[in-house]
């Protein structure tokens, strides 16, 4: 049955994360000192004299990086198996929610570093914000603090990384799944399959066995990744001196090499359009089937996205840094 298949449990991997993500998260807070002149330093703290410090440091870092790429996985499998079709379109939009809270959440937690780099992509992303026609001026501001980076501006992203969109992602984690228990999982007929078989399949003990296998697995995939490739230590922010190559987290490689190739407006609109579209395709899919008359039109405009989506993410990290 195909609940037996990882690819469709994806979803609870990022939950299972995030959970990680709660556990080392308020850990990494006992000694975390979220103000200009101490974050950077009570981060070299934990990293190098805090007892294990640096594995959970490394625990956070790398969970946070498979929870992103895990939302990004279980939204391209819901894609492409039509899962977002009638009567599950709201769900969708949660799901894209829950994957824009996720992207902000590391780009937070990725700035309360206060190194080089964090800082100056900080500085880069509200810089971009403000090109955001109407509501950008001010959503820079309220990000920052005022005009530019400052000593309120690490209080804020340590508050929104903290507390504000981890409780965001649980409230729309838990209406995710009241709408997953009302409407069901997309059935999908596998080739093989005896049709005259009931594709039930139980959340317990099945699907409960399937996700603590894959819990399992990640927690050796997770303490093996933090051992061997711990997270390190990169140059105090100077707000003096800007870094040769400003480089984002690899997930937002996208918006950056596309930033790159067009002007700043047509980059952040064209973004800003693109995203609402993605929210929006539950419905935009219906019409362009009610047109073009061809029931998988979205399979084929998806398949173009994601080649698109990989290719500049690659493009993006080939480039020197």
């Amino acid at each position: 049955n195909h609940m037996k298949r990882w690819w469709f449990a994806l979803g609870g991997t990022p939950a299972y994360l995030f959970v990680v993500q709660i556990v080392t998260g308020i850990l990494l807070a006992f000694y975390y000192q979220p103000a200009a002149t101490t974050a950077y330093e009570s981060v070299e703290y934990i990293t190098n004299h805090a007892t294990f410090g640096w594995y959970l440091r490394s625990m956070h870092k790398w969970a946070a990086t498979l929870m992103i790429a895990a939302v990004i996985l279980h939204q391209i499998r819901v894609y492409f198996t039509s899962a977002y079709r009638r009567p599950r379109e709201l769900n969708w939009v949660i799901g894209m929610a829950l994957l824009c809270c996720t992207l902000l959440t590391g780009f937070t937690g990725y700035s309360l570093v206060f190194e080089q780099l964090s800082y100056w992509g900080a500085t880069v992303a509200a810089n971009i914000s403000d090109a955001v026609p109407i509501i950008g001026s001010l959503a820079k501001q309220m990000l920052l603090g005022g005009e530019s980076y400052n000593e309120r501006t690490l209080s804020r992203f340590y508050i929104l990384h903290a507390a504000v969109l981890p409780t965001t992602i649980v409230v729309l984690v838990a209406i995710h799944i009241a709408f997953i228990r009302m409407h069901g999982v997309t059935e999908l007929k596998f080739e093989g399959e005896d049709p005259k078989k009931p594709q039930h399949f139980n959340f317990f003990p099945d699907h409960m066995l399937t996700e603590l296998m894959i819990g399992l697995v990640l927690m050796i995939l997770l303490s093996a990744l933090a051992t061997i490739l711990p997270a390190t230590m990169g140059p105090r922010a100077n707000p003096l001196v800007t870094p040769e190559v400003i480089k984002p987290e690899w997930f937002f490689y996208v918006s950056f090499r596309w930033l790159k190739l067009f002007s700043l407006s047509f980059a952040v609109l064209s973004t800003g359009f693109i995203v609402a579209a993605m929210f929006l395709w539950p419905w935009i899919d219906a019409v362009l089937r009610r047109i073009t008359g061809k029931e998988d039109i979205s399979i084929y405009i998806g398949i173009i996205a994601t080649f698109l989506l990989v290719g500049l993410t690659v493009w993006e990290a080939a480039v020197a840094h």
